[in-house]
């Protein structure tokens, strides 16, 4: 298939360890086979200078990192993320599946760390070029188990790692009612933003939960087609 007009830009949220990434590699298959142009990506990072930067906010060693700066961190990331790769891409026509963006920060930094969203959202307008997502599938699933899921990633307590060791990063590290918030946060964005967001259970088997989102994206994605 070929788009000859401006590509959509599909993004990937939710909880750590709600199985996005999987998801949205999944996805990224799908179009593979169906021969459709795609570019698969991620924040904070997807360029050079992005995963310095990335590498920075994620590292566990940074103690001393403010929340505000932070905020600016992943703002400053996305907005070369944006100039130099989500944006050309849409202008070639390809579809652009990115795992997080700016509903990230909001969930984060504004919920999650208490921070003021109506600022989150301001640095984020201008880091963006005002970018918005055209769809996005917000996998949903409890801190507990999400929690559980890391575990078992980094090693699991069978091999004596703990919940802020092993694979964990600066951010997965932190406690359970941070990531309650980030939940909530997420369920007040998918509330505030029906026509954009399709909310899923995470907790559903990575089939099931697959087998919805690309229903939506094909039904999606058709519509797309005849209005271009």
């Amino acid at each position: 298939m070929k788009m000859d007009h401006k590509g959509l830009f599909i993004t990937f949220e939710g909880p750590d360890g709600a199985g996005k990434t999987t998801q949205i590699g999944r996805l990224a298959a799908d179009l593979e086979k169906r021969h459709i142009p795609y570019v698969l990506t991620h924040e904070p990072g997807g360029t050079e200078i992005g995963d310095k930067i990335r590498t920075i906010i994620l590292n566990p060693e940074n103690l001393r990192l403010t929340q505000k700066t932070e905020i600016l961190l992943y703002a400053a990331s996305r907005s070369q993320h944006v100039e130099e790769k989500i944006k050309p891409a849409l202008a070639q026509g390809k579809i652009v599946l990115c795992d997080r963006f700016i509903d990230a920060s909001i969930a984060y930094q504004g919920y999650g760390l208490g921070q003021p969203v109506e600022m989150i959202q301001s640095i984020n307008r201008f880091a963006s070029e005002g970018l918005t997502p055209d769809r996005t599938y917000m996998i949903d699933i409890a801190p507990e188990a999400g929690r559980s899921r890391l575990r078992e990633r980094s090693g699991g307590p069978e091999t004596g790692v703990t919940e802020a060791a092993g694979d964990l990063d600066r951010i997965e590290q932190r406690e359970l009612d941070y990531h309650r918030r980030v939940r909530e946060g997420f369920l007040t964005l998918s509330r505030e933003n029906k026509q954009r967001i399709c909310l899923i259970n995470g907790e559903d088997s990575a089939d099931a939960v697959f087998d919805h989102i690309l229903k939506d994206f094909h039904y999606f994605l058709a519509g797309y087609m005849q209005k271009g």
